[in-house]
């Protein structure tokens, strides 16, 4: 989260980083001084006896590229083994990283990020010098990074507020989890505390409210740091495309969600009593991307989302709410960026990122205000897909167009998260953001999970008998039959990634699987029906949802267990 800091190339120095990493670092340029054509900021966020992990992002203040290089020396004996997110070769010490095919693209103003890892002996020397295709860049102080160490910013926030820090478990939660048969196994794992209504803020039918829930994790810190989960949900016209979740303010209630959600939770999290703890928001899931994919004239769009985009309040309902809480100091604020079966599709991509900045400077905020991203929220979509990659094909099919990738660019969560962070720096979010990744249900293992690429009779063939993720459709979200529970919650997992995270507590039912009465706002939706045969956003698929399940965020036993046994990791 961390700010970029612009230097002049020069009169080089070696810092300590708030884990003991040496990170380059420049004097400050003297006013007046014209900035220079690109900055690089190079970080090693693992380091072993024999080998390292780095994350270099680059950004580019010169005229728009097509393809670009980046290239670099070592001063030692360093040898990059194996890289991502870009072409990288090495002669001697000398390293060249150049673009991959789909993120040669990098406007003026935009940056792109890429990893590696490499071996060593000896010292690990940071490089001093970078060129842009053969341009002298900039070396940034090492402060920034998604996905890496403690460096705090000017407010006093870390570059990824997971690392280093325990995580919050709600007690609710976890006594509810030990109380089924084997789930003492993961009742003490962490998980969001969800605010979706106003009376969740002081707690709702005798369940702890947010105060409550900060005192806890206060107890539970020590003298240690803690981060603590927050589920900030409450749009007007909450979730326009789905009935299960839908809230309890009307489409045009902006004020009331300003004055009576918002502002009394900003008022909690400002007490000086939680200053020391890390406080983590994710902002409003199953919102934005809406305004994208659900409206005009496409096939899947609604009338709700239609008025959502005209009146503006889903925009304006994140932007007050990252500018109320970005205040705080100790807040970490993660906007929800669906995921990559919703927008990971050409003509929502780079729209849905345009649309996150349009939010991220409405309402008096900016894009300081956000710390970074989380997809998969409450979703299913398998982290890795080992089996097949958006590159093979099958007797020249590629697997774009096979029916479950459907032309789709990414195949998992993972490379989706990556690139929508690049794309999301591209279009002006901070280059120090780091992306998190909800795998408390995108296991997909037990005896169902492919051991290896399906049969390459077809293209659809070699997918469906690879793939991990054994729903029906991408597009299925509701309490879906043969899940399991994903990674456990752990900080730094991969580059650019802050962590992965439980933010949907398992075992919380998605929506019921007929109609409820009840007084929380919630409709019946049938894709949560296990009888239902479909509409245009699952191209008209059965639903995959589990029978017997009750109303949206109550306990569903039943859900719970099955995700214990098709864990995977394995339990």
């Amino acid at each position: 989260m961390s700010r970029t800091k612009s230097a002049l190339l020069g009169a080089l120095v070696l810092l300590a980083g708030a884990s003991g990493t040496a990170v380059a670092a420049v004097p400050a340029a003297p006013a007046g001084i014209a900035a220079i054509p690109c900055t690089v900021d190079y970080k090693v966020q693992n380091q072993w006896d024999t080998g390292f992990t780095a994350a270099v992002t680059v950004t580019n203040n010169s005229a728009a590229k097509t393809s670009w290089a980046v290239k670099w020396a070592y001063a030692g004996n360093q040898k990059v083994t194996s890289g991502w997110n870009a072409k990288i070769s090495q002669s001697g010490t000398a390293v060249t990283a150049a673009n991959e095919t789909y993120n040669g693209t990098l406007a003026t103003g935009g940056s792109v990020s890429f990893g590696f890892n490499a071996s060593y002996s000896g010292t690990n020397a940071l490089p001093t010098s970078f060129t842009l295709d053969g341009v002298t860049c900039n070396v940034d102080d090492g402060s920034g990074g998604g996905g890496g160490g403690g460096g705090s910013d000017s407010s006093g926030r870390v570059d990824n507020p997971y690392a280093g820090a325990k995580v919050y478990v709600n007690p609710e939660w976890s006594a509810k989890a030990a109380a089924e048969t084997g789930g003492s196994r993961i009742s003490n794992q962490p998980t969001g505390v969800w605010l979706d209504r106003i009376a969740a803020i002081n707690g709702a039918s005798g369940s702890m409210g947010l105060r409550a829930h900060l005192d806890a994790a206060l107890a539970q810190k020590g003298s240690g740091e803690e981060v603590v989960q927050l589920v900030v949900y409450d749009l007007p016209g909450r979730d326009c495309s789905a009935l299960a979740s839908n809230g309890e303010l009307g489409p045009t209630e902006i004020d009331k969600y300003k004055t009576q959600f918002i502002d009394p939770i900003a008022a909690i999290l400002a007490d000086s009593k939680y200053a020391s703890l890390r406080i983590v928001t994710t902002i409003e899931i199953d919102s934005l991307p809406n305004l994208v994919t659900n409206t005009g004239s496409r096939a899947t769009a609604t009338p709700q989302c239609d008025t959502m985009l005209a009146n503006g309040n889903y925009v304006k309902g994140v932007g007050y709410a990252l500018a109320k809480l970005g205040a705080i100091p100790n807040v970490y604020n993660y906007l929800d960026a669906g995921h990559h079966g919703w927008i990971g599709w050409d003509d929502n991509f780079a729209p849905s990122a345009t649309l996150f900045k349009q939010a991220a400077t409405s309402e008096g905020a900016t894009v300081d205000d956000v710390a970074g991203f989380i997809t998969n929220t409450a979703n299913y979509s398998a982290l890795k897909e080992n089996n097949f990659t958006i590159n093979d094909t099958v007797n020249g099919t590629s697997v774009r167009q096979s029916k479950w990738v459907d032309w789709n660019r990414y195949v998992d969560e993972l490379s989706f998260a990556q690139a929508f962070r690049t794309q999301l720096v591209s279009v002006g979010f901070n280059s120090g953001i780091g992306m998190l990744i909800d795998t408390s249900r995108n296991g997909w293992g037990g005896t169902a999970r492919p051991t290896g690429p399906g049969a390459t009779t077809s293209v659809d063939t070699y997918v469906d008998g690879g793939r991990y993720d054994r729903r029906i459709h991408v597009g299925n979200w509701c309490n879906q039959a043969g899940a399991g529970l994903g990674e456990r919650p752990q900080a730094s997992p991969a580059t650019g990634i802050d962590a992965y995270v439980w933010m949907k507590p398992p075992g919380e039912s998605d929506g019921s699987s007929s109609a409820i009465a009840n007084d929380e706002g919630k409709g019946f939706d049938r894709m949560c029906d296990p009888t239902y045969t479909g509409n245009p956003r699952n191209n008209n698929s059965m639903s995959g949802a589990l029978p017997n399940a009750p109303l949206s965020g109550h306990w569903f036993s039943a859900q719970f267990q099955q995700l214990m046994t098709n864990a995977y990791p394995p339990l």
